[in-house]
């Protein structure tokens, strides 16, 4: 009988790990994600909408965007990771299913085919901003094809919100924005403003997949 312990032990930390595994793995419905996006299309579904919070920006594009990155975000701004006022409040009304089902309906919202173009030559200066905090091997040589799909595609964003994202890794111990990323905190604090801002550009100016759609109510 003693010998059986360490086995059925066993059995039951391996089915207990693979309920919590799959159970992580919540399936998107897109369909399903028509009825809970009202909250996203007030700036998200207005092209050129600016967001006035931590200083005035044009609101993300994310039609396009990877799935598995905005399930993230919303999570981190759930946690409070990520801290924007708005964002939380949004975030948290969130479940994990309608997490997953906003994703899905993003990353399919206007999808058209991979862009695959190398991307516009650099300068010097950038060339050697790009080096230094690796840009490509998380986000890929093109900025469209990160190697994660949990790594946002950034190439054709808009500059100001590029810039104001990297700039907010770079802050520390505020209670109202920034973001908590031991990665991506620990690349921005390289760099001093004007460069970062010499990136956002460069990356803005790419071709990218990203997109804002106007939704029906504002066309």
């Amino acid at each position: 009988m003693n010998k059986l312990l360490p086995s059925l032990l066993s059995l039951v930390i391996t089915s207990v790990m693979a309920v919590s595994a799959q159970a992580q793995e919540v399936k998107g419905d897109a369909k399903a994600a028509e009825a809970k996006i009202a909250m996203c299309i007030g700036c998200h579904g207005i092209p050129g909408y600016q967001s006035s919070f931590p200083e005035v920006y044009r609101v993300p594009k994310i039609s396009g965007q990877n799935a598995k990155y905005i399930a993230a975000a919303l999570t981190a701004y759930k946690k409070g990771e990520r801290k924007h006022q708005t964002m939380r409040g949004i975030a948290d009304t969130l479940n994990d299913q309608d997490i997953a089902d906003l994703a899905a309906y993003y990353e399919q919202h206007g999808k058209t085919e991979a862009v695959t173009a190398a991307p516009k030559a650099a300068n010097e200066k950038v060339t050697a901003l790009l080096q230094k905090g690796a840009c490509v091997s998380c986000h890929g040589a093109n900025f469209t094809q990160p190697l994660d799909p949990s790594y946002p595609k950034i190439a054709g964003q808009h500059k100001d919100y590029l810039y104001v994202a990297l700039k907010s890794y770079k802050v520390e111990n505020q209670s109202t924005w920034g973001r908590s990323n031991g990665i991506m905190g620990g690349i921005a604090k390289q760099y001093s403003n004007a460069e970062l801002k010499a990136l956002a550009e460069y990356i803005a100016d790419q071709q990218g997949e990203l997109k804002t759609i106007p939704q029906s109510k504002f066309r």
